[in-house]
């Protein structure tokens, strides 16, 4: 079908490669216009002034176009982080395993804010994944090996969980006061409301020749369009696409399988031509 083939929808975006050690700016063409190598990275953002903000196993960097390295932390030994924010204050959010915490940044590389984290999950590299900080001040938490979504306040109580499929990897606060959450090796997508009532979901078989592999990155376009990473880690690299675009009627619009330059695409921002990110 046509839409096994779609390239048509192609966008300009900003990329994690967990496997290929990388993070890349591709145009809309398929071309790598910026690369940037790091070990194990899970989360990247275009900033304002156009430095690419991103975390990788052992801490984040921000770098600029010309590979400067503009700021940075790193964690303490045997951490992993496999989240990170630009804050509206300048300050970086990063979530650490092994250390169990959400920290704040600041500019000058000090620790700012420190959220201690509970956790039933000894292995530091399944504790947590995706987090992001709300405008209430408050955080979402991606608990891996608990297969649980949280919402902490700063001292890190929690409010909310919702129990998911798998081990998520991905939490989107959406503008309607749901959670889109993607299940990692649950091979699921689940769109939650607040009473924690499933009212959308991606099922493992539900795009045509594209089965769920570990759910990662997702990013919601202003179309209400998704992307969603499909990691093709743990025995299928190379096999299917590693992202693709979807309608919430489940009709693909877009997909990218570039295994020439990637192996395993895990996050993704969307850019618009002019460079700004496109939410």
């Amino acid at each position: 079908p046509a839409a096994a083939d779609s390239t048509a929808g192609a966008k300009r975006f900003l990329c994690c490669d967990y496997n290929g050690g990388q993070v890349c700016i591709v145009s809309a063409k398929g071309e790598i216009e910026w690369r940037a190598t790091a070990k194990a990275p899970q989360d990247c953002w275009q900033l304002p002034n156009g430095n690419i903000l991103f975390c990788h196993v052992g801490g984040a960097i921000e770098m600029t176009r010309e590979h400067r390295v503009a700021w940075e932390y790193k964690a303490p030994e045997k951490v992993e982080c496999h989240a990170c924010q630009p804050l509206p204050d300048g300050r970086v959010m990063i979530v650490e395993g092994g250390t169990s915490r959400i920290i704040e940044v600041s500019r000058d590389g000090k620790i700012a804010k420190e959220v201690k984290l509970a956790t039933t999950t000894a292995n530091t590299h399944n504790q947590f994944r995706g987090t992001r900080k709300l405008p209430n001040g408050h955080y979402l938490v991606c608990a891996k090996g608990e297969s649980k979504v949280k919402e902490v306040n700063d001292t890190g109580k929690v409010l909310r969980e919702i129990t998911v499929p798998g081990d998520p990897h991905e939490v989107l606060p959406l503008p309607n006061g749901n959670w889109l959450i993607t299940c990692g090796d649950g091979h699921k997508v689940v769109e939650v409301n607040p009473a924690g009532k499933t009212v959308w979901e991606l099922n493992e078989h539900d795009v045509p020749g594209n089965p769920l592999r570990l759910m990662a990155g997702a990013q919601r376009l202003p179309n209400g369009n998704t992307i969603f990473c499909n990691y093709l880690g743990h025995g299928h690299i190379g096999e299917q696409p590693m992202f693709f675009e979807v309608t919430p009627e489940k009709q693909v619009v877009w997909q990218f399988d570039d295994h020439a330059h990637f192996r395993t695409i895990n996050q993704i921002q969307v850019l618009d031509p002019s460079g700004g990110v496109l939410r």
